[in-house]
């Protein structure tokens, strides 16, 4: 039997209940932190639905309209953008978020220019999610307390081309523009801290 705070909010519920000026559309397939974020959002108010796919994120958008909205870049279905672009057919005011645990400038600049009002790395917390869907757009957000390194942040992109070339380390080598034993030893190495 769980109790009340252990519940998760229902996957396949695509109708707000309760306080429409508060309603927030999470889209993220990864569903531990979906539902870990869903249900914090709660806690501070939201009105949530929480969905895991492209698909869902559009027919929530169309259908009920969210004033916030939490979006994923990466989905198994698609990508984020074209949630965004659905919620900013439907409500062009709506306050949208993107999160990617990809992050680079080109992306940053893509959510922006579909509509989101910020763009957030993985893992972003729900208080800097928060912070971002409610801030009045005049001034920036306060810079977050413990930011990833540059050694971090270098570490994190040489792991994501990495992936991307399917582990082979002559084809990543000659696209970061780097002498393959250097970057043999990046990756023999454990991640920077911070």
């Amino acid at each position: 039997m769980q109790t009340e705070d252990m519940q998760a909010p229902e996957a396949t519920r695509l109708t707000f209940t309760g306080d429409a000026s508060r309603s927030l559309l999470i889209v993220d397939d990864d569903g531990p932190f979906r539902m870990r974020l869903a249900r914090a959002m709660e806690r501070r108010g939201f009105n949530v639905v929480a969905v895991d796919s492209v698909a869902l994120g559009v027919e929530v958008a169309q259908e009920s309209a969210p004033v916030f909205a939490v979006v994923d870049l990466r989905l198994a279905d698609g990508s984020g953008l074209d949630v965004v672009a659905a919620l900013r057919d439907a409500r062009p005011e709506a306050r949208i978020v993107m999160l990617t645990g990809y992050g680079n400038i080109a992306t940053a600049v893509a959510a922006v220019k579909a509509g989101a009002v910020d763009y957030l790395p993985k893992p972003a917390d729900a208080d800097q999610i928060e912070a971002a869907l409610l801030m009045d757009g005049r001034s920036l957000p306060a810079p977050p307390e413990n930011p990833m390194s540059a050694d971090r942040v270098r570490w994190e992109h040489i792991q994501r081309v990495f992936e991307q070339c399917d582990r082979n380390v002559s084809e990543t080598a000659r696209r970061l523009k780097m002498h393959r034993r250097t970057l043999q030893r990046i990756l023999n190495k454990h991640a920077p801290r911070g």
